[in-house]
């Protein structure tokens, strides 16, 4: 039985669909096709079926999932059974918090690549929320997430790398305009520009508007830190960030902090993967840098 096939299954099933896996495996959706057709044939039976316009596990594809799982983890130690972690194969799948990516990830990646330079790390910048929830369901192998989310209990096994303050950044033009976030019962002409709603830092800072009885113009909801950083530098609006962000353009003069009521405001920055997770030297290696470099 051809290792590929097994794998093109996993791939379908945690991605949802055939042109999905087919995307991310770089294959055609024909040779996706071809592969589970002789998956099937192999083990005489059907594992998936069209329902509507979708492609759904049968039962015995439902039945054959946690064995892929474990042939597939059985494959992965095998390939880091080697103990020169130089001549260690295998890939690594991380989901990582935005800010944590672009401002703190790319020394240990590269320390990463230089011990392990035959490993393959699949990076995905994404939401501690769905960080969080891909841990639990096992679909990452680790995470590197702010702890704030909560929700997770006993299900993981997290490692601190540390705690880092949060604040309300402007320009200084804009700061001279609006330089009060303290007065209660306001209503401030200036725009909140900042990440998706799932944000942990922007959750924290609409509690304390909420609490304050503040009120913005309106929220400009973008993805990217540095683009939300050259808007506010730009006088378009405030934002509330990690300073470790913002460290840069705070030293240069071309941002400000805004005082506010917030007490200690920060945010824990943790490394994390399921506890029942097997720890394969790459993953070993991949949280000892995470945790060395804190």
């Amino acid at each position: 039985m051809d290792l590929k096939y097994l794998n093109t299954f996993k791939t379908i099933v945690e991605e949802g669909g055939f042109a999905k896996a087919a995307d991310k495996l770089n294959y055609t959706q024909s040779t996706i096709t071809f592969q589970i057709g002789q998956l099937e044939q192999e083990l005489c039976a059907q594992l998936f079926e069209k329902i509507g316009r979708r492609m759904v596990l049968t039962k015995a594809g439902e039945q054959l999932v946690p064995y892929v799982d474990d042939v597939l983890a059985s494959v992965n130690k095998m390939r880091c059974f080697e103990n020169d972690l130089t001549e260690c194969r295998g890939d690594l799948q991380i989901g990582i918090a935005e800010s944590q990516l672009c401002y703190q990830m790319p020394s240990i990646l590269r320390q990463f690549h230089q011990q392990a330079p035959k490993a393959r790390l699949f990076l995905r910048s994404m939401n501690c929320y769905d960080i969080r929830d891909e841990l639990i369901n096992g679909t990452l192998d680790l995470g590197v997430f702010y702890q704030n989310v909560g929700g997770f209990g006993s299900n993981l096994t997290t490692y601190s790398l540390g705690d880092y303050p949060v604040l309300l950044v402007a320009s200084p033009q804009i700061k001279e305009r609006y330089p009060d976030f303290i007065t209660a019962d306001q209503q401030l002409s200036v725009s909140f520009i900042i990440n998706e709603q799932n944000c942990i830092f922007r959750q924290i800072f609409e509690q304390y508007l909420r609490e304050k009885s503040i009120r913005l113009d309106h929220t400009i909801e973008l993805w990217s830190i540095p683009t939300i950083k050259n808007l506010v530098k730009s006088n378009v609006g405030i934002s509330f960030l990690p300073k470790f962000t913002v460290q840069e353009e705070l030293d240069r003069g071309e941002l400000v902090e805004i005082p506010t009521d917030l007490k200690n405001p920060q945010i824990s920055a943790v490394c994390g993967h399921h506890k029942n997770k097997w720890i394969s030297p790459l993953m070993q290696a991949f949280i000892d840098l995470c945790v060395k470099t804190k």
